[in-house]
């Protein structure tokens, strides 16, 4: 009979130069995805980003992918909010909340300076 532990596979991370890092990055940011995100992606394939010199966000900076995480969720948040909203008129909560989020976005942008 195995142990639990003999079960499971711990996957030892690859080791890839910087370069080819930077094009891994790269080539999943152009599918529109965050920073976080492909910080998650790379250590499903095994490869840490800690152990390269670049962050993902300076990579994505100097290549002008960049996409602010928490404007991106808020601007999500924001569109399920007027879908619902515009389904549902007579829903004063979501009014509500409309109006929060869209001055949470307003003061996010005003902090990040972006447009």
């Amino acid at each position: 009979m195995q142990k639990k532990s003999e079960n499971k596979r711990i996957e030892t991370p690859k080791k890839i130069s910087q370069l080819e890092f930077e094009k891994k990055v790269i080539e999943i940011a152009e599918k529109k995805i965050t920073s976080e995100k492909i910080g998650e992606e790379l250590r499903k394939q095994g490869i840490h980003p800690r152990e390269y010199n670049k962050r993902i966000s300076q990579i994505l900076k100097e290549r002008k992918l960049y996409i602010n995480p928490d404007l991106n969720n808020i601007e999500i948040k924001l569109e399920r909010i007027n879908k619902h909203y515009e389904k549902n008129k007579q829903d004063k909560r979501a009014m509500r909340e409309k109006e929060r989020v869209f001055a949470q976005r307003r003061k996010l942008k005003e902090y990040f300076k972006a447009e």
